[in-house]
């Protein structure tokens, strides 16, 4: 006897389940309601959208916006499945250039909401409202615009709003979801309101510009620790601000990418983000950064996910390279030579009168002693003197003074520092003003202080060497990595995808020292690796390398493992502490900072020099209260 179940017939699903089916990927939340109804303002040209919510978005959504609007035969036509203005072929669809393009976000909505539209064409005498459910329309009194209202969310699958979050939590990542139209929009003017209050305001910043978007949206301190990045490589531009490694996060919660104005998470964007800050972030830290990559609506791809945050590139690479290259040049520039000259001593007219205020009483003390102005600077070095300094600290150094001539003797790169970069430092050396000044002192063989026009200044003598000798080292590396061969070759159980990559980047790996073969279909041996690794774990190594060169060109991976061995050997070779310095060793390195991209950052991250304003040391000690 047969006992298998009989199949069932296949039909065609109704229109309401079909829809509901697509809400599962289109509405997550009600940031998503928000999301998909503000991209539709945007398309339809608004200077100004309000949203306002009651109990996060979950009782109420409504958009409000002042863009062209939508006649009343277009109204239901808007709400059903695949029914779109923005696109008409299959051409369209590979050069999408608006927010909205799928025609299924309203439809999905007003499956598992109650929905109603309401809007008006600068040509209408009056707007329309249209419920929905009901499919009933009727007239209604409204300026030029469109409001969609979004009423109990989820009400008809209450199983996915059990999957809600707290009110709190929801009205968060509503905020957030305005919030990455808003830094993209500047010329639009942004409300949130929450229970009748308004919560968030972004007005239209006009002349001001994306800065001040920026400054309103993320706060005065972002500009101020933020550095602009604008970047043209071929047909691919990258504008914005990247933060400061000083000013790094614990998480990603501060990262905004753009591609043609579109909000996107994208792994290319982020890994050659996180590339430019490989040598200037510190351990697990995340950078803050707004960038907005422009290119051809046909060399990428937006039609990935239903929620568009997702894209794919033509060229991955060209992508990957430009945001990489456009960080890092804006990085390059040592914020040494930010300082501005100020006077130094307080700008009121106590200070100026010679007088200093009485913390103690509010009145005048006693005249100060005469200082004759610029007399707190040290005066400058004379050249032969500083020319001896950069021999002290840095070995044989020819002396720019003297006459061209070569020496047999002495190999070329026996000293990290070459004589163009003596000519250089000898000269900066003779210079009036210096951002990071003069040398005052050692502080237990560690830190070196020193004085500029705007106070204090003290660098961590280690780290500031040793970023100098990591430039210089990758400035001169040689192509190939020196490797060691292994008595015996470790093989190792290998899947097909590996085979073929070690087969596929074989001069790649021999570069990195890795000389890596297969010995079956499903095996690899490796029979040398770089000398400076050789008592690592092969196997693990190996498997890591080809991982990388699975995700990432091989250019990327190769510089990468050049400058993992750089910056080791740079630490070796950097001064240590407790090594007593002079004053013109130690003015030396300070020039040699200020001529040294990256310098603000050592190899691992962290801050080469910090400074206090004579602004900060006089509050220490209530100078002027």
């Amino acid at each position: 006897m047969n006992n298998l179940p009989s199949p069932h017939p296949i039909i065609e699903l109704p229109d309401e389940l079909v829809s509901q089916i697509a809400a599962g990927e289109v509405v997550e939340r009600p940031a998503s309601v928000v999301r998909e109804l503000v991209d539709n303002a945007l398309d339809a040209g608004a200077s100004q959208i309000v949203l306002r919510l009651i109990e996060g978005g979950v009782r109420l959504i409504s958009v409000e916006d002042d863009g062209l609007g939508m006649a009343p035969q277009d109204l239901s036509m808007a709400l059903r499945r695949h029914a779109t203005s923005k696109i008409r072929n299959l051409r369209d669809l590979e050069s999408v250039a608006t927010m909205g393009f799928r025609g299924e976000a309203l439809a999905a909505i007003a499956s598992v909401s109650e929905l109603s539209l309401l809007s008006r064409t600068a040509q209408a005498e009056h707007a329309t409202l249209l419920d929905a459910r009901s499919g009933e329309m009727r007239p209604m009194a409204r300026s030029r615009g469109t409001t969609v209202e979004v009423r109990e969310l989820f009400y008809s699958t209450p199983a996915r709003r059990q999957f809600l979050k707290s009110t709190a939590t929801e009205l968060a990542h509503c905020i957030e979801s305005v919030r990455r139209h808003a830094l993209s929009r500047p010329d639009v003017g942004f409300e949130i309101w929450h229970e009748g209050k308004l919560i968030e305001q972004w007005r239209a910043t006009g002349e001001a510009g994306l800065d001040r978007r920026l400054a309103d949206v993320l706060g005065e301190d972002f500009l101020a620790e933020s550095v602009a990045v604008d970047f043209m490589a071929g047909a691919v531009r990258v504008t914005g601000r990247a933060g400061l490694p000083d000013h790094a996060r614990s998480r990603a919660d501060h990262q905004y990418a753009y591609v043609n104005g579109r909000f996107v998470r994208d792994k290319v964007i982020m890994h050659g983000v996180r590339s430019a800050y490989e040598d200037v972030l510190h351990g697990q830290r995340q950078p803050v950064y707004v960038i907005s990559i422009e290119l051809d609506p046909m060399r990428v791809d937006v039609n990935v996910h239903p929620t568009k945050i997702e894209v794919r590139f033509r060229d991955g690479r060209e992508i990957h390279q430009g945001v990489r290259y456009a960080i890092e040049q804006s990085l390059a520039a040592p914020r040494t030579g930010q300082t501005q000259p100020v006077d130094p001593w307080p700008a009121s007219e106590a200070w100026a009168s010679g007088r200093a205020p009485n913390a103690g009483t509010g009145g005048l003390a006693a005249p100060m002693p005469s200082t004759p102005p610029g007399a707190w600077r040290q005066q400058r070095m004379p050249m032969g003197q500083a020319v001896n300094d950069l021999r002290a600290l840095w070995g044989q150094v020819p002396d720019p003074s003297a006459t061209s001539r070569s020496d047999p003797a002495t190999p070329s790169d026996a000293k990290i520092l070459p004589s163009a970069l003596a000519q250089l430092a000898s000269e900066a050396l003779g210079a009036e003003d210096q951002p990071l000044g003069q040398a005052l002192a050692q502080l237990h063989g560690v830190y070196i202080l020193a004085q500029n026009h705007q106070g204090l200044v003290l660098i961590d003598m280690h780290a500031a060497h040793e970023r100098i000798v990591y430039e210089r080292l990758k400035q001169g590396v040689a192509q190939r990595i020196d490797s060691q061969n292994l008595l015996v070759p470790v093989t190792f159980a290998a899947t097909e995808t590996e085979v073929a990559l070690a087969q596929e980047h074989q001069d790649t790996l021999l570069t990195l020292g890795l000389d890596i073969g297969p010995l079956g279909v499903r095996s690899l041996a490796v029979r040398s690796v770089p000398a400076s690794l050789a008592d690592s774990d092969v196997v693990a190594l190996a498997r890591s390398v080809l991982d990388e060169l699975a995700q990432w060109p091989a250019s990327t991976v190769l510089e990468r493992a050049q400058n993992e061995l750089l910056a080791t050997m740079a630490c070796h070779a950097a001064v240590r502490a407790n090594r007593a310095l002079t004053l013109g060793e130690m003015n030396a390195l300070l020039r040699q900072m200020e001529a040294t991209e990256r310098a603000d950052q050592c190899n691992h991250g962290r801050p080469t020099w910090r400074m206090l304003s004579m602004k900060e040391l006089d509050a220490l000690f209530m100078r002027g209260r």
